[in-house]
């Protein structure tokens, strides 16, 4: 692998990691101004799930250790979320505003099946 692409597949992981961190800091913490500004901890049990899996998944993902598992989980969290909570609103991702978990899930398989790279924790213990 290259120095520029394992550059790229740092800061994807990084970038990726960090937003999916924060999109949970949301769900668990009312967070950056989410689910109306409060803690959702009595809140739907799919979304505490999601935010339980979201915020650990985008910190490892980021740090890039235990990257292709955690990714892989992390993209199936994403496929359950379009499933459930977008598909039954239009089929098509553009009309029920369903585009970011599709674009989390193919991103995150992405890194599950490339891996972390070279510049990861992941990377250091190989």
């Amino acid at each position: 692998m290259t120095i520029s692409l394992s550059l790229g597949l740092l800061i994807l992981r990084l970038v990726v990691g960090l937003t999916i961190a924060a999109h949970g800091a949301q769900k668990l913490f009312g967070a950056f101004g989410g689910m109306g500004g409060h803690s959702v901890w009595g809140g739907p049990p799919l979304f505490i799930a999601a935010g339980l899996i979201e915020v650990p998944a985008g910190l490892l993902i980021g740090l890039g250790w235990f990257t292709t598992p955690v990714a892989f989980v992390a993209s199936g969290e994403m496929a359950v979320a379009y499933f459930t909570q977008h598909l039954p609103r239009g089929l098509w991702p553009i009309e029920n505003h369903g585009e970011l978990p599709v674009l989390f899930c193919f991103v995150f398989l992405f890194i599950a099946a490339r891996g972390p790279g070279i510049w990861s924790l992941d990377g250091r213990r190989a």
